[in-house]
């Protein structure tokens, strides 16, 4: 349905990248401002700066005609409805699952249609971009491709398989830099000398546009949803999404989610500009963004209904609930959308229809180990404790005896003798198990406090540990 506005789009004279004669004067076109914000100008393709700094706002003709421009080069990801999940939070809930697409992630549509918007020049000299993961990979395979030189520079916190993946497919990989920021850097310095076209991974308005397309997907499989729940970095995604949702539907709501480790577009609406927020290490480091891009924000911004935070403890349980429930695994940046509404931060969509987008499913193995070990002790699934036991024959059978009676499974434990000054004939045994559920979790601490004297629990309140005496 939306392929025939696109080619009505894409045959428009006032297109970007038309062959035919614009009906629009150039002086004015290039001219046009709208709430003191450049609109892009639709008889010549607007050539900008690295930085994206002339804030130019994404239209809903863009978003179609890069539909229809990357076609026949990205999939069609499924929606699908979750009944268990549904059930469990009183709604009817869909998840579009990018993490299907070649690369993991949803990056591929932006990166495709930017590679494609290139003229013959640029793509001769080739492009350039600094990423740590997932834009890394979406250009070097579409680069690959369609024939076109892609140099990405990667700071050395990039996991080594994204760096071996981008240098299987073809890319210029260049590792450098402790953070993104100074990836980035290295990056214009060599586009300055080079003359790539740089390539900014949730900004430039192509790449915008290319994420809207997921926008268009979604309405045309679910017409009549309340809401799409939108993962927010560097707000690229939300930004395209929102102006093609919205001119689909224009009474469907979009709600942005972040990580509460960087509240970078929390505190760009309260600015009302983009501006540099506090970032912190994150399982969801694909929204660790300082900065929301200037072009994602002036066209984000009219379009959002809402934007909520969530905690590392939500985005933990988040990707444990999406392997258990609909076996996907999937990266701590796609999961933040699920990780609102099991938090129980979107009470208004009880009994709507709602789609969250599963925006990537690029995660380390490591990482996805720690992941689900916390999502595992923020279930109440995981207990950790200290107990004091006698330091002789039949001290730990004691110990392991009361454990196997209550039905928690010993996941690790650990000896400390020198620690323990107050009774040379004891034993302190730090221990963590697994249970069955929180109220299970519940029935082994009281089992413990019945049987020993000092049993001292960890992480389970707000402070570090609490120490409880026994009888």
């Amino acid at each position: 349905w939306y392929q025939r506005r696109v080619r009505v789009a894409d045959d428009d004279p006032n297109q970007v990248g038309s062959k035919r004669k614009s009906r629009v004067p150039p002086k004015i076109a290039n001219n046009v401002k709208r709430n003191s914000v450049a609109v892009i100008s639709s008889d010549k393709r607007q050539e900008l700066a690295p930085e994206c700094a002339s804030g130019v706002r994404v239209k809903f003709r863009d978003v179609t005609a890069a539909a229809y421009r990357t076609k026949s080069g990205i999939q069609k990801t499924p929606l699908v409805k979750s009944d268990a999940l549904s059930h469990i939070l009183g709604l009817e809930l869909y998840l579009k699952k990018e993490y299907e697409l070649r690369t993991g992630s949803f990056k591929e549509r932006g990166a495709r249609n930017s590679l494609l918007k290139l003229d013959e020049a640029e793509r001769k000299v080739g492009v350039i971009a600094a990423s740590a993961g997932n834009h890394a990979l979406a250009l070097a395979y579409h680069g690959g491709l369609l024939g076109i030189e892609v140099t990405v520079v990667m700071p050395v916190v990039a996991p080594i398989m994204k760096i071996s993946q981008c240098q299987e497919m073809g890319a210029n990989v260049i590792v450098h830099g402790a953070t993104i920021a100074e990836a980035k850097d290295h990056a214009m310095t060599i586009q300055e000398k080079g003359g790539q076209v740089y390539i900014n991974g949730y900004d430039h308005p192509d790449i915008i546009s290319g994420q809207g397309t997921i926008g268009l997907e979604i309405c045309g499989q679910v017409e009549d949803a309340d809401a799409i729940i939108v993962p927010v970095g560097g707000g690229g995604l939300i930004a395209g999404v929102a102006v093609a949702a919205k001119n689909m539907n224009p009474s469907i709501k979009i709600i942005g989610v972040e990580a509460a480790r960087c509240k970078s577009f929390t505190e760009a609406i309260k600015a009302g500009k983009p501006v540099r927020a506090a970032s912190h290490v994150s399982l969801a480091d694909g929204l660790a963004v300082p900065t929301v891009g200037l072009n994602a924000f002036v066209t984000a911004q009219p379009l959002v209904d809402k934007i909520v935070t969530v905690s590392e403890k939500a985005i933990a349980l988040a990707i444990l609930r999406l392997i258990e429930i609909e076996k996907a695994v999937v990266e701590g940046s796609g999961v933040v959308g699920l990780a609102a509404l099991l938090d129980g931060l979107l009470p208004e969509l009880k009994g709507k229809k709602v789609v969250t987008i599963l925006c990537g499913g690029n995660i380390d193995t490591t990482v996805l180990g720690r992941c689900l070990e916390r999502g595992l002790a923020a279930d109440g699934r995981l207990l950790s404790f200290t107990v004091v036991v006698k330091d002789a024959p039949g001290g730990m059978n004691d110990l392991t005896q009361t454990l196997c009676n209550t039905g928690a499974s010993i996941k690790d434990i650990l000896h400390e003798r020198a620690w323990l000054l107050e009774d040379v004939f004891a034993v302190r045994v730090r221990c963590m198990v697994e249970t069955r559920n929180s109220e299970h979790t519940e029935q082994v601490k009281d089992t413990l406090l019945k049987n020993f004297k000092h049993v001292e629990f960890i992480g389970m309140s707000d402070h570090s540990s609490d120490t409880l005496q026994g009888p």
